[in-house]
């Protein structure tokens, strides 16, 4: 490896073998009761609890660590009743006959439908988007490299910590999404990827048991 400024590894914690099991183990655990929630209380949640998991995001390995995301956090009932009208005239033409029947009925198990009232209720909207161009330094406008996949990392380490601080969360993805991009002030050049909707459930939140199914370990993976 070609020589530059470097700092040492991180400090590893000095586990035994079996410890090692049993953390990968406890994390699965923990991970595996995540949900995605479409049953929001408008209970407020402090920011401080949703910037600590965009730092968690923002850990995550990128492209020649250009770190090419941008998290557009809206709390704005105005804003976010915008995002909920622009979603659902989306989603009303998806679930239409846009999508198609095999994917229709793919979505069937899990009872969706045009009806995104989520995005209204939950306290917090993080719209994630993606950087074509950026860099390290404020002001860059270098070519960003693997895009896409530095900012799917991103994203699941924010739902990890967001799971982690206690908090519900869920995925949407309108299509197209680029109504965010306006909603949010964004540049032309910036891809909305998702919405990551956050906040705690409702008192009678509910999940479809199809959504519990989860392939086992031979399912997802080979050993070569």
């Amino acid at each position: 490896m070609k020589s530059v400024p470097s700092i040492p590894y991180t400090q590893l914690p000095d586990l035994t073998d079996e410890q090692r099991i049993e953390r990968a183990r406890s994390f699965r655990d923990d991970m595996a009761t995540r949900r995605s929630c479409r049953m929001f209380a408008d209970t407020p949640v402090p920011r401080k609890v949703i910037e600590q998991a965009i730092l968690a995001a923002g850990t995550a390995p990128s492209g020649a660590n250009h770190q090419p995301w941008h998290f557009a956090v809206v709390s704005s009932a105005e804003l976010k009743r915008r995002i909920r009208e622009e979603a659902e005239k989306e989603e009303a033409a998806f679930y239409s006959g846009k999508a198609g029947q095999e994917w229709l009925e793919a979505l069937a198990p899990l009872g969706t439908d045009p009806d995104k009232g989520f995005l209204e209720t939950a306290p917090w909207l993080i719209v994630v988007f993606g950087q074509r161009r950026g860099g390290i330094e404020p002001g860059d406008a270098k070519q960003n490299y693997y895009v896409i996949e530095s900012v799917g990392i991103a994203c699941g380490l924010l739902l990890a910590a967001l799971h982690k601080a206690g908090l519900a969360s869920l995925t949407h993805t309108p299509s197209p999404m680029g109504f965010l991009r306006d909603i949010c002030n964004r540049p032309a050049d910036e891809k909305p990827v998702m919405i990551v909707v956050a906040g705690l459930p409702a008192e009678n939140a509910e999940v479809p048991e199809y959504a519990t199914r989860k392939k086992p370990l031979d399912q997802i993976s080979s050993w070569l």
